[in-house]
């Protein structure tokens, strides 16, 4: 009895210092990975490029698994027009879009390993440095890497470690990542 009100009190503690903000960090061991499961039965021909951008992440972070149809915390769709984006309802949770249009000027790697960083807690960041990923379109139609830098993949892999703030378990979307589709000239 005792230890489950201990199990409890640590509980209620760590709910009220998250409530003002406190970074409470994870009591599981370091080695342990979180399980996100991604649907991609409405990703169409990106269905592929999801499962290579899983890897990259799984091979990129230490507590991090990204694995395919085992539910629906995260899911893919192939869109076209509208521009590629990511609604993130939660830390690991959300949904990816990826427009064919824009999938057809820039890396569509690229662009889905950006979107699905997205949902693992990383903001964009317009430098237009094509080594930082998180940096989308503005790195230009010629920046193919889909790799994350050190400093993205050690955030992620912190986040889901248990050192995360209220703020980065937000809801959000993120949209224009990636400049608007140029129109073909006539």
């Amino acid at each position: 009895m005792t230890s489950r009100l201990n199990r409890l009190a640590v509980a209620f503690l760590a709910t009220a210092l998250a409530t003002v903000g406190v970074t409470v960090a994870n009591p599981a061991p370091a080695s342990a990975a979180m399980t996100i499961c991604y649907n991609t039965s409405q990703a169409g021909s990106y269905a592929s490029v999801a499962n290579q951008s899983a890897s990259i992440w799984n091979n990129a972070t230490s507590n991090l698994t990204l694995s395919a149809n085992c539910g629906s915390n995260l899911r893919i769709y192939r869109i076209t027009g509208g521009g590629s984006y990511a609604v993130r309802t939660s830390l690991g949770n959300g949904r990816v879009y990826i427009d064919t249009q824009q999938a057809a000027q820039y890396s569509v790697l690229r662009i889905m390993t950006h979107e699905i960083g997205h949902i693992l807690g990383l903001p964009d960041n317009y430098n237009g440095n094509c080594a930082i990923l998180m940096s989308g379109g503005s790195a230009g139609t010629g920046c193919t890497n889909p790799y994350p830098s050190t400093a993205e993949a050690n955030r992620v892999t912190s986040l889901f470690a248990g050192t995360f703030s209220a703020t980065d378990r937000n809801a959000n979307v993120f949209r224009d990542s990636w400049p608007s589709v140029v129109a073909p000239v006539s």
